[in-house]
């Protein structure tokens, strides 16, 4: 039976997971490839370009198929818990020293259709967007695009649809205007990339690496959805983390299931 361009691939694939091609090595010519696994062109050029797909090589007109180079990930640990410095709020130590190195003026305009829901609102009605791209001071790197989403009928009319919101941000400012004390939750999920989110976070254009996308929810004490934050950043160079504490029901004697 003819070997299929996914065998192929998941042969190469393991063997640049493996160290076998290390980042910046070439990979055997098409030509090569064919003779190697008795295949037609066709079939090892689409192994090839699944695992561009997949952000492992990228072909490179007249030098080949190259391993990538994939930046060393950082860890960004989510300890459940909400600080404030001098400059505002920030969900994780990691993200505390990045600033806004890109700040669009607050619009009005539709939320995401999953998000719709969740505000309460429908997909068509007007929402207040409060959008920003948080990377390092010194380099200017982006790192994260932040969008926070407000209901129309919590933030028309308020400081939270001015540029400037103030010391302490949106946060203080809905705690001022009765909705405290805020609390938070959040979910964390990935998807593909736009062609603008690529462009903003400086993701390379022609592979396809995904996004982490963290969507946190602000609610009142009465439960009111007051604003959701729409997080996103490079799965290449993000992980996300977290501390794993022991149930009662986990320690010893404590009650777990009986040995089998």
């Amino acid at each position: 039976m003819p070997v299929s361009y996914r065998e192929i691939a998941a042969e190469l694939r393991q063997q640049i997971i493996e160290g076998r091609y290390q980042p910046g090595d070439k990979l055997p010519r098409l030509t090569q490839l064919q003779e190697q696994y008795g295949a037609g062109y066709q079939t090892v050029r689409s192994a090839i370009t699944l695992l561009e797909q997949e952000g492992l090589v990228v072909a490179i007109r007249r030098a080949g198929t190259i391993v990538r180079e994939r930046p060393e990930r950082r860890r960004i640990t989510r300890s459940r818990q909400v600080y404030r410095d001098d400059r505002g709020y920030y969900f994780d130590p990691t993200a505390q020293g990045w600033v806004a190195v890109s700040i669009s003026a607050p619009t009005w305009g539709s939320p995401p259709v999953d998000l719709a829901a969740v505000l309460g609102v429908a997909p068509t009605a007007e929402v207040l967007i409060r959008a920003r791209v948080m990377g390092d001071p010194q380099t200017r790197a982006a790192k994260q695009l932040a969008l926070s989403y407000l209901p129309a009928d919590v933030a028309r009319g308020t400081r939270l649809a001015e540029a400037d919101t103030g010391p302490g941000g949106i946060y203080d400012r809905l705690e001022e205007m009765g909705y405290g004390p805020l609390e938070w939750s959040e979910s964390v999920s990935a998807s593909m990339p736009s062609p603008e989110e690529v462009h903003l976070l400086g993701m390379p254009a022609d592979v396809g690496v995904p996004l982490l996308r963290v969507v946190r929810v602000t609610t009142s004490p009465s439960g009111r959805v007051v604003e959701i934050n729409d997080t996103k950043m490079s799965s290449e160079e993000f992980e996300i983390g977290y501390s794993i504490s022991r149930s009662p029901s986990a320690e010893l004697g404590g009650g777990g299931r009986d040995p089998a």
